[in-house]
C-alpha cells in the first residue's frame, strides 16, 4: 500500500507539525497510538511529522484532537497532555520562550511568534492594572477546539512554573466553551477561578512576574534558535501574501459586482492564468479562494452583525436568501437562522464587551 500524501491546506490555516508530533507521543505513551489511523485521519505518514517545516491543516489537527478523546476516554485530555513537560520535545517557539532574558520579554515573543504555532488563533497581550492578560482567540467560531484550547491553557502555566516560576498562580481565567464535567481541574490547574461559554480563552496573572529573570537561559541558544524562527515567520508571511491580497480584493467587489477572475487579475496587473498559477503555489484555486472568503464573512455577518439575513445575502453576492440559506446550511450544518441564535454575542472580542466585575 502506497504511504498517504501531505494532504494539501487549500489556504487553511495551519498549525505547526511539532505541535500535532506531541499529541502523537502523547498518545504512544497512553498506549493507544494507532499510526494507520492517525496517518488516515492527518493524510500523511508519522515519519513526515518530523519535518520542522511541515504545517498541518488546523482542521486535521482538531480531528486528532477529537480521535484521541475517543481512544483515551478522557475528555480533559488537553489539560493533562499539557503538564506533561518535556523539554526534549519542544519547538522553536518554546526554545525562545525559555532562553529569554525575562517572563516580559518571553510573552512578547510569544505573542509575536505565536502564528508559527498555529495560525487559526490570533494570541494578544495587554495591561490591566497589576494584571497581566493573554488572550487566545480563533478566527472563526468553527475553528475553536477544546481539546487543543485546554493544553495550550495548561502547557502554558505548567511550562512557565517548570521553567521559570514555580508558583506562578493565575489570578483567574476565561474559558470558551461550556462548562465541562471536569471543570474542578481548572481550578486546581489555575490556582485562581475559571469562568466558562466565553468563545475565547483569556488568563490573568500579576504584571509584577513580567519583571522576573528567567533562570538557567542560554543567549546562544537564544540567539541562533531566534534567527531560525524569524526566517520561519518571514517565509510564512511571504506565502500568504499574495492570497490575502487577492482575498482583500474579492471582499471588496463581492457586494458590487460579481466576482470574476479576469477582472481581479487585471488589479493584480497579471494575466488571469498567471494567477492562478500564483494562488496555485499556496494549494488554492479561484474558486476555493472565492468560496472561502464568502464563507467566512457570513460566519462573522451571522454571528455578530445587526445586519438582516436578507442584506446578508446581498452583502455575499447571492440573488435571493434562499441561496443564501443553502449554501450556510451546507457550510455549517445549520440555517442562518439557527446559528445566529447560538451565536449572538458570544463570540464578540473581550475588548468590545464590558468586563466582568472582580
Amino acid at each position: 500500500m502506497s504511504s498517504p500524501q501531505p494532504a494539501p491546506t487549500h489556504g487553511s490555516p495551519g498549525v505547526a507539525a511539532s505541535s500535532t508530533l506531541a499529541l502523537v507521543h502523547y498518545l504512544r505513551h497512553r498506549g493507544v497510538l494507532v499510526p494507520e489511523r492517525v496517518e488516515a485521519l492527518l493524510g500523511i505518514t508519522l515519519g513526515d511529522l518530523e519535518n520542522p517545516d511541515l504545517r498541518i491543516p488546523a482542521e486535521a489537527h482538531y480531528r486528532l484532537w477529537q480521535h484521541a478523546e475517543q481512544v483515551t476516554g478522557d475528555p480533559a485530555i488537553g489539560l493533562h497532555a499539557g503538564q506533561v513537560v518535556d523539554p526534549e520535545r519542544m519547538g522553536l517557539v518554546g526554545h525562545v520562550f525559555f532562553n529569554c532574558d525575562t517572563l516580559g520579554e518571553a510573552v512578547a515573543q510569544y505573542v509575536r511568534l505565536h502564528r508559527l504555532i498555529n495560525e487559526s488563533v490570533n494570541l494578544s497581550f495587554e495591561r490591566e492594572g497589576e494584571l497581566a492578560i493573554l488572550c487566545w482567540q480563533p478566527d472563526t467560531p468553527e475553528l475553536y477546539c477544546r481539546q487543543d484550547m485546554d493544553r495550550t491553557l495548561a502547557a502554558a502555566l505548567s511550562r512557565t512554573r517548570h521553567f521559570i516560576l514555580p508558583k506562578m498562580r493565575a489570578t483567574w481565567a476565561e474559558i470558551g466553551h461550556p462548562r465541562p464535567d471536569y471543570a474542578g481541574e481548572y481550578d486546581t490547574l489555575l490556582g485562581g477561578p475559571a469562568s466558562f461559554g466565553h468563545g475565547w480563552m483569556r488568563v490573568a496573572f500579576p504584571a509584577r512576574h513580567l519583571d522576573h529573570p528567567i533562570p538557567h537561559r542560554n543567549p546562544y541558544v537564544y540567539s541562533a534558535v531566534l534567527r531560525q524562527v524569524n526566517f520561519l515567520l518571514a517565509r510564512l508571511r511571504t506565502r500568504r501574501a499574495f492570497s490575502r491580497r487577492v482575498r482583500r480584493l474579492i471582499a471588496r467587489q463581492m457586494a458590487t459586482d460579481r466576482i470574476d477572475a479576469e477582472t481581479l487579475a487585471s488589479q493584480c496587473h497579471m494575466s488571469r492564468q498567471t494567477l492562478y498559477r500564483r494562488l496555485k503555489k499556496e494549494g488554492l484555486s479561484f474558486h476555493e479562494l472565492v468560496e472561502q472568503v464568502r464563507k467566512d464573512k457570513a460566519l462573522r455577518y451571522v454571528a455578530d452583525s445587526p445586519y438582516a439575513l436578507s442584506e446578508i445575502a446581498f452583502l455575499l453576492g447571492f440573488s435571493e436568501l434562499s441561496a443564501f440559506s443553502r449554501a450556510f446550511k451546507r457550510w455549517t450544518g445549520m440555517a442562518p437562522a439557527q446559528y445566529r441564535a447560538q451565536h449572538r454575542g458570544a463570540n464578540a472580542p473581550p475588548s468590545t464587551q464590558r468586563r466582568r466585575k472582580r
